[in-house]
Protein backbone atom coordinates (compact mmCIF):
# COMPACT_ATOMS: atom_id res chain seq x y z
CA UNK A 1 0.00 0.00 0.00
CA UNK A 2 1.31 3.44 -1.17
CA UNK A 3 -1.22 5.81 0.54
CA UNK A 4 -4.32 5.84 2.35
CA UNK A 5 -6.73 5.60 -0.21
CA UNK A 6 -5.37 1.76 -1.08
CA UNK A 7 -5.60 0.98 2.85
CA UNK A 8 -9.64 2.00 3.15
CA UNK A 9 -9.75 -0.17 -0.19
CA UNK A 10 -8.26 -2.92 1.84
CA UNK A 11 -10.10 -2.06 4.49
CA UNK A 12 -13.44 -2.83 2.73
CA UNK A 13 -12.47 -6.26 1.48
CA UNK A 14 -13.57 -9.76 2.63
CA UNK A 15 -15.87 -9.33 5.87
CA UNK A 16 -16.49 -6.48 7.84
CA UNK A 17 -14.97 -6.78 11.27
CA UNK A 18 -16.54 -5.68 14.39
CA UNK A 19 -15.06 -2.50 16.82
CA UNK A 20 -15.60 -2.69 20.61
CA UNK A 21 -15.67 0.37 22.10
CA UNK A 22 -14.90 1.17 25.79
CA UNK A 23 -17.10 4.39 27.17
CA UNK A 24 -18.60 5.45 23.75
CA UNK A 25 -20.34 8.13 24.75
CA UNK A 26 -18.39 10.55 23.07
CA UNK A 27 -19.42 13.00 20.37
CA UNK A 28 -16.12 12.45 18.01
CA UNK A 29 -15.81 8.49 19.11
CA UNK A 30 -19.41 7.68 17.60
CA UNK A 31 -18.80 9.97 14.47
CA UNK A 32 -15.22 8.19 14.31
CA UNK A 33 -17.34 4.78 14.41
CA UNK A 34 -20.62 5.69 11.64
CA UNK A 35 -18.02 7.13 9.88
CA UNK A 36 -16.39 4.03 9.67
CA UNK A 37 -19.64 2.01 9.16
CA UNK A 38 -21.04 4.50 6.44
CA UNK A 39 -17.37 3.27 4.35
CA UNK A 40 -18.11 0.05 4.77
CA UNK A 41 -15.04 -0.39 6.87
CA UNK A 42 -16.20 -1.61 10.50
CA UNK A 43 -19.21 -2.01 12.41
CA UNK A 44 -19.29 -1.34 16.22
CA UNK A 45 -20.24 -2.75 19.78
CA UNK A 46 -20.74 0.47 21.67
CA UNK A 47 -20.00 -0.08 25.15
CA UNK A 48 -20.91 2.14 28.82
CA UNK A 49 -23.71 4.33 29.46
CA UNK A 50 -26.03 3.29 27.11
CA UNK A 51 -28.96 6.35 27.28
CA UNK A 52 -26.08 9.08 27.19
CA UNK A 53 -24.33 6.71 23.98
CA UNK A 54 -28.38 7.11 22.70
CA UNK A 55 -28.60 10.84 23.87
CA UNK A 56 -25.27 12.38 22.43
CA UNK A 57 -26.14 10.40 19.26
CA UNK A 58 -29.51 11.92 19.12
CA UNK A 59 -28.43 14.99 19.88
CA UNK A 60 -25.09 15.21 16.84
CA UNK A 61 -27.64 13.77 14.61
CA UNK A 62 -25.45 10.16 14.39
CA UNK A 63 -27.76 7.10 12.86
CA UNK A 64 -27.35 4.10 15.69
CA UNK A 65 -29.94 1.87 13.71
CA UNK A 66 -28.95 -1.16 13.58
CA UNK A 67 -25.84 -1.24 16.05
CA UNK A 68 -25.33 -3.20 19.15
CA UNK A 69 -25.07 -1.26 22.16
CA UNK A 70 -23.68 -2.71 25.31
CA UNK A 71 -25.72 -0.95 28.52
CA UNK A 72 -22.69 -0.88 31.20
CA UNK A 73 -22.53 2.53 32.70
CA UNK A 74 -19.35 2.30 34.96
CA UNK A 75 -16.43 3.09 33.29
CA UNK A 76 -13.96 0.21 34.71
CA UNK A 77 -16.76 -2.39 33.88
CA UNK A 78 -16.84 -0.81 30.65
CA UNK A 79 -13.47 -1.58 29.72
CA UNK A 80 -13.49 -4.77 30.38
CA UNK A 81 -16.36 -5.74 28.64
CA UNK A 82 -15.21 -4.20 25.92
CA UNK A 83 -11.71 -6.38 26.29
CA UNK A 84 -13.81 -9.44 26.85
CA UNK A 85 -16.11 -8.81 23.81
CA UNK A 86 -12.88 -9.39 21.35
CA UNK A 87 -11.45 -12.33 23.70
CA UNK A 88 -15.23 -13.74 23.11
CA UNK A 89 -14.37 -13.21 19.12
CA UNK A 90 -17.63 -11.22 19.40
CA UNK A 91 -15.02 -7.99 17.87
CA UNK A 92 -12.17 -7.83 16.26
CA UNK A 93 -10.37 -4.98 17.88
CA UNK A 94 -10.77 -2.36 20.59
CA UNK A 95 -11.23 1.31 20.70
CA UNK A 96 -10.95 4.00 23.69
CA UNK A 97 -13.59 5.94 23.98
CA UNK A 98 -14.34 8.71 26.99
CA UNK A 99 -12.22 6.62 29.12
CA UNK A 100 -8.15 6.98 30.55
CA UNK A 101 -5.63 5.62 28.46
CA UNK A 102 -4.20 3.80 32.00
CA UNK A 103 -7.98 1.95 32.77
CA UNK A 104 -8.38 0.58 29.07
CA UNK A 105 -4.59 -0.41 29.30
CA UNK A 106 -5.60 -1.89 32.59
CA UNK A 107 -8.08 -4.12 31.59
CA UNK A 108 -6.00 -5.15 28.14
CA UNK A 109 -3.52 -6.04 30.56
CA UNK A 110 -5.43 -8.35 33.05
CA UNK A 111 -3.67 -11.43 33.72
CA UNK A 112 -6.75 -13.59 33.56
CA UNK A 113 -9.29 -11.61 31.51
CA UNK A 114 -7.38 -8.96 28.77
CA UNK A 115 -5.29 -9.39 25.72
CA UNK A 116 -2.07 -9.96 26.56
CA UNK A 117 0.64 -12.05 24.71
CA UNK A 118 3.51 -11.74 26.48
CA UNK A 119 5.06 -8.97 24.11
CA UNK A 120 5.27 -4.95 24.64
CA UNK A 121 2.39 -3.07 23.89
CA UNK A 122 3.62 -0.31 21.71
CA UNK A 123 2.31 2.65 19.50
CA UNK A 124 2.98 2.31 15.34
CA UNK A 125 1.97 5.34 13.68
CA UNK A 126 1.15 5.16 9.76
CA UNK A 127 1.92 8.22 8.00
CA UNK A 128 0.81 9.44 4.26
CA UNK A 129 3.67 12.30 3.86
CA UNK A 130 3.13 14.30 0.87
CA UNK A 131 6.70 14.49 -0.17
CA UNK A 132 7.75 10.88 1.06
CA UNK A 133 7.07 7.93 -1.72
CA UNK A 134 5.38 5.44 0.33
CA UNK A 135 3.91 4.85 3.44
CA UNK A 136 5.85 5.50 6.18
CA UNK A 137 5.85 3.29 9.41
CA UNK A 138 6.84 5.61 13.06
CA UNK A 139 7.25 3.56 16.22
CA UNK A 140 7.12 4.31 19.21
CA UNK A 141 5.50 8.01 20.44
CA UNK A 142 3.28 7.66 22.54
CA UNK A 143 3.54 4.00 24.46
CA UNK A 144 7.14 2.77 25.73
CA UNK A 145 8.89 6.27 27.24
CA UNK A 146 12.58 4.98 27.36
CA UNK A 147 12.82 1.27 25.82
CA UNK A 148 15.87 -0.87 26.47
CA UNK A 149 17.42 -3.08 24.00
CA UNK A 150 15.12 -6.05 24.79
CA UNK A 151 11.71 -3.69 24.82
CA UNK A 152 12.91 -2.37 21.29
CA UNK A 153 13.76 -5.22 19.66
CA UNK A 154 9.75 -6.23 20.52
CA UNK A 155 8.57 -2.78 19.45
CA UNK A 156 10.59 -3.54 16.12
CA UNK A 157 8.79 -6.37 15.72
CA UNK A 158 5.24 -5.27 16.36
CA UNK A 159 5.88 -2.59 13.88
CA UNK A 160 6.70 -5.08 10.97
CA UNK A 161 3.80 -6.95 11.35
CA UNK A 162 1.97 -4.22 11.47
CA UNK A 163 3.77 -3.12 7.92
CA UNK A 164 3.12 -6.95 6.39
CA UNK A 165 -0.54 -6.65 6.98
CA UNK A 166 -0.56 -3.29 5.42
CA UNK A 167 1.29 -5.18 2.21
CA UNK A 168 4.98 -4.85 3.04
CA UNK A 169 5.89 -7.78 2.68
CA UNK A 170 10.12 -7.25 3.98
CA UNK A 171 9.96 -4.11 5.49
CA UNK A 172 13.05 -1.85 5.83
CA UNK A 173 13.56 -1.27 9.39
CA UNK A 174 16.07 2.04 10.40
CA UNK A 175 16.60 2.51 14.12
CA UNK A 176 16.97 6.22 14.24
CA UNK A 177 20.30 7.76 16.18
CA UNK A 178 22.04 11.21 15.38
CA UNK A 179 24.71 9.83 13.39
CA UNK A 180 25.33 6.72 11.62
CA UNK A 181 28.47 4.95 13.62
CA UNK A 182 28.63 3.69 16.64
CA UNK A 183 29.38 5.84 19.68
CA UNK A 184 29.55 3.73 23.25
CA UNK A 185 28.52 7.04 24.69
CA UNK A 186 25.11 7.48 22.50
CA UNK A 187 23.32 4.21 24.01
CA UNK A 188 20.60 4.88 21.02
CA UNK A 189 23.90 3.70 18.60
CA UNK A 190 24.52 0.75 20.16
CA UNK A 191 21.51 -0.74 20.26
CA UNK A 192 20.82 0.09 16.93
CA UNK A 193 23.92 -1.93 15.70
CA UNK A 194 22.92 -5.07 18.28
CA UNK A 195 19.36 -4.67 16.47
CA UNK A 196 20.73 -4.66 12.89
CA UNK A 197 23.20 -7.63 14.31
CA UNK A 198 19.66 -9.91 15.80
CA UNK A 199 17.81 -9.29 12.70
CA UNK A 200 20.62 -10.89 10.41
CA UNK A 201 21.03 -13.42 12.68
CA UNK A 202 17.55 -14.23 12.53
CA UNK A 203 16.39 -13.38 15.68
CA UNK A 204 13.56 -10.28 14.67
CA UNK A 205 12.27 -11.96 11.69
CA UNK A 206 10.49 -10.46 8.42
CA UNK A 207 12.50 -7.35 8.03
CA UNK A 208 15.52 -5.72 7.40
CA UNK A 209 17.39 -3.77 9.48
CA UNK A 210 20.47 -1.56 9.12
CA UNK A 211 21.42 1.01 11.49
CA UNK A 212 22.81 3.19 13.25
CA UNK A 213 20.96 5.65 10.86
CA UNK A 214 20.38 9.75 11.04
CA UNK A 215 16.95 10.66 9.83
CA UNK A 216 18.58 12.19 6.81
CA UNK A 217 19.99 8.95 5.89
CA UNK A 218 17.22 6.77 6.51
CA UNK A 219 14.37 9.01 4.35
CA UNK A 220 16.75 10.25 1.43
CA UNK A 221 19.30 8.69 -0.90
CA UNK A 222 20.62 11.55 -1.43
CA UNK A 223 21.16 12.07 1.71
CA UNK A 224 22.65 8.54 2.40
CA UNK A 225 24.80 9.15 -1.10
CA UNK A 226 26.47 11.80 -0.05
CA UNK A 227 27.36 10.53 3.45
CA UNK A 228 28.49 7.58 1.35
CA UNK A 229 25.96 5.04 3.19
CA UNK A 230 25.69 1.56 1.86
CA UNK A 231 22.69 -0.14 2.60
CA UNK A 232 19.58 -1.36 1.43
CA UNK A 233 17.26 0.69 3.86
CA UNK A 234 18.82 3.98 3.28
CA UNK A 235 16.92 5.82 1.34
CA UNK A 236 13.48 3.63 0.92
CA UNK A 237 12.79 3.30 4.63
CA UNK A 238 9.48 1.74 5.65
CA UNK A 239 9.38 2.05 9.57
CA UNK A 240 11.40 4.05 11.46
CA UNK A 241 11.93 2.84 15.14
CA UNK A 242 13.00 6.26 17.34
CA UNK A 243 14.84 5.88 20.16
CA UNK A 244 12.31 7.14 23.09
CA UNK A 245 9.00 8.77 23.24
CA UNK A 246 10.17 11.81 23.23
CA UNK A 247 12.03 11.63 19.91
CA UNK A 248 8.87 9.56 18.36
CA UNK A 249 6.21 11.78 19.31
CA UNK A 250 8.01 15.00 18.50
CA UNK A 251 8.62 13.49 14.77
CA UNK A 252 5.09 12.21 14.47
CA UNK A 253 3.88 15.67 15.63
CA UNK A 254 6.32 17.81 13.46
CA UNK A 255 4.84 15.38 10.20
CA UNK A 256 1.49 16.10 11.20
CA UNK A 257 1.32 19.56 12.36
CA UNK A 258 4.38 21.23 9.60
CA UNK A 259 4.58 18.65 6.66
CA UNK A 260 0.49 18.08 6.56
CA UNK A 261 1.26 14.22 6.64
CA UNK A 262 -1.94 12.08 7.04
CA UNK A 263 -2.05 9.42 9.89
CA UNK A 264 -3.39 6.90 11.48
CA UNK A 265 -2.43 5.02 14.52
CA UNK A 266 -2.75 1.40 16.70
CA UNK A 267 -1.80 -0.25 19.57
CA UNK A 268 0.30 -3.55 18.65
CA UNK A 269 1.04 -6.53 20.39
CA UNK A 270 -2.21 -7.46 22.29
CA UNK A 271 -3.95 -10.32 21.13
CA UNK A 272 -5.78 -7.75 18.84
CA UNK A 273 -5.29 -4.37 17.48
CA UNK A 274 -6.20 -1.43 19.79
CA UNK A 275 -7.21 2.02 18.56
CA UNK A 276 -6.14 4.52 20.69
CA UNK A 277 -6.29 7.78 19.33
CA UNK A 278 -5.73 11.42 21.07
CA UNK A 279 -8.95 14.00 21.37
CA UNK A 280 -6.36 16.36 19.12
CA UNK A 281 -6.51 13.86 16.71
CA UNK A 282 -9.18 14.61 13.85
CA UNK A 283 -12.01 12.95 12.34
CA UNK A 284 -9.70 11.57 9.16
CA UNK A 285 -7.16 10.33 11.61
CA UNK A 286 -9.75 8.58 13.62
CA UNK A 287 -11.39 6.89 10.20
CA UNK A 288 -7.91 5.44 9.22
CA UNK A 289 -7.41 4.39 12.68
CA UNK A 290 -9.76 1.92 12.64
CA UNK A 291 -9.22 1.22 8.97
CA UNK A 292 -5.83 0.39 10.06
CA UNK A 293 -6.72 -1.97 12.92
CA UNK A 294 -9.22 -3.29 10.24
CA UNK A 295 -6.77 -4.53 8.29
CA UNK A 296 -4.59 -5.34 11.05
CA UNK A 297 -6.89 -8.07 12.62
CA UNK A 298 -8.05 -9.25 9.23
CA UNK A 299 -4.17 -10.57 9.14
CA UNK A 300 -4.24 -11.83 12.09
CA UNK A 301 -7.67 -13.84 12.10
Amino acid sequence: MQNFSSLLAAAKQGPVRRVAVAVAADAEVLAAVCDARKAGIAEAVLVGDGARIRAIAAQHGYDLAGMEVCDVPDNIQAARTAVQLVRQGRAHMLMKGLIGTADILRAVLDKEEGLRTGRVLSHVAVLEVPTYHKLLFLTDGGQNIAPDLRQKAEILQNAVEVARALGVVLPKVAPICAIEVVNPKMQATVDAALLAAMASRGEITNCIVSGPLALDGAISAEAAAHKGIKSDVAGDVDILLMPDIEAGNILYKSLVYLAVAKVAGIIAGAAAPIVLTSRSDSPEAKLLSIACASVVAGGQA
